[in-house]
């Protein structure tokens, strides 16, 4: 790709961040720039928030049904799998499993809840106390 054929259209990232690509300048040669992005990189990305807002919709209405605990609504609010949250709880994956059922939720530990509510980066409170 010729460098003023670089796409620099508008996405979601532009504010934060550029994509560095290897482009043939007027000589020929290869070089490094710097793209804002591309429309089709915007559409894959705006579709991939989509399907992450969703799921995190269908965690919030799981939990006002009482089908799941908050965990699940903030697992999946913070973008976390069972692995990911293990690891920085230091709770086993199986445990937080059982933890994602409401009546075993009620019944955890202050101790317990701490951890979790460090790790999603709210109180205990609001771990607590969240109802979708």
């Amino acid at each position: 790709m010729k460098k003023e054929d670089l796409p620099q259209d508008t996405g979601a990232l532009e504010k934060f961040t550029r994509e560095v690509c290897y482009v043939k300048n007027e000589d020929g040669k290869y070089e490094t720039a710097l793209s804002k992005g591309w429309e089709v990189k915007k559409l894959a990305l705006d579709s991939a928030w989509e399907d992450v807002n969703a799921r995190v919709e269908e965690a919030r209405q799981a939990v006002i049904r009482g089908e799941k605990s908050p965990i699940y609504y903030f697992m999946e609010l913070r973008l976390m799998d069972l692995p990911v949250l293990s690891g920085y709880t230091g709770i086993f994956s199986f445990f937080i499993k059982r933890h994602l059922k409401p009546a075993v939720f009620k019944k955890l530990s202050e101790r317990k809840l701490e951890k979790y509510a460090r790790a999603f980066d709210i109180t205990v409170d609001s771990l607590k106390n969240f109802k979708g």
